[in-house]
């Protein structure tokens, strides 16, 4: 399948009467897995794909971002859309920039948010914030193909958890151009409802956080179109390497063995 036919698959699953399910994966091998498995499309986890590397999240570079993005955008036919996290720059051209060379990797759609990465002003201005958007709009439309731009509003992660002013941040990003809108952490289903009645444009669900995922039922009653699992499921994946190591090291027996996934080589070449 090529790039564009892609690009309008992935647009047209999150038109449909249920939300689309969208697998983070960390690698080809798990972008294969999660095909195999039956997902409709694949996104990149920027935390997953420093994990990878050995690194917290947010310290990997574009060139890094881009060449894992490629890695899995060529594991399989399936949509896969980035966490491209700021656009790896503050201004308005370097947002821009990130999504111009995403085009170009296989990718059909990439995000861009909000957050500054700076501690005593995590929050982009919302003016900024929104040029910011629209440049990486504009990026995303001379592209040739139908390029799905992710705008995402971080307040709910980094303060002020201001749920009026995500919404009118969200509605703003929505005015400049973003295709889907997206805002993590968001404290209850009254507020996902809340910021999904407020939009005309696709909302995207972030599962992952304790207290704060909701099951896929609840999330679609609730008006959502799309929902990820950043890098939850990378955890869940380390989570089961240590549990089988510390019975190696504390007990000596290789009981992990018995509840194993099986055969998961049948998913690669």
């Amino acid at each position: 399948m090529d790039t564009k036919t892609k690009a309008d698959h992935f647009r047209s699953l999150h038109q449909g009467p249920r939300a689309l399910l969208i697998a983070n994966a960390w690698d080809a091998g798990s972008a294969r897995i999660f095909a195999g498995l039956g997902f409709q499309a694949i996104a990149t986890s920027s935390g997953a794909c420093a994990g990878v590397l050995g690194r917290r999240d947010g310290r990997i570079t574009r060139a890094e971002a881009l060449e894992h993005s490629r890695s899995l955008a060529a594991a399989t036919d399936l949509p896969v859309s980035a966490d491209l996290e700021k656009g790896f720059g503050d201004r308005p051209e370097d947002a821009a920039e990130t999504i111009r060379l995403a085009g170009g990797t296989g990718l059909v759609g990439g995000s861009i948010e909000d957050s500054s990465g700076d501690k005593d002003r995590p929050i982009f201005d919302a003016g900024l914030a929104t040029e910011r958007i629209a440049a990486a709009v504009a990026a995303a439309r001379s592209l040739p193909f139908a390029f799905s731009l992710t705008a995402r509003c971080e307040s709910h992660l980094w303060g002020p958890a201001d749920l009026d002013d995500t919404i009118r941040r969200l509605q703003s990003y929505e005015r400049a151009g973003a295709d889907v809108l997206m805002a993590p952490g968001l404290p209850d289903l009254d507020a996902v409802r809340k910021v999904c009645a407020s939009l005309t444009k696709p909302f995207s669900f972030m599962v992952g956080i304790k207290g704060k995922s909701f099951s896929v039922a609840e999330l679609e009653a609730a008006g959502v179109k799309r929902i990820s699992f950043a890098t939850s499921l990378f955890r869940a994946a380390l989570a089961g390497a240590m549990d089988a190591s510390r019975e190696i090291l504390d007990k000596g027996t290789f009981t992990y063995l018995d509840r194993g996934p099986g055969d998961v080589a049948k998913y690669w070449d």
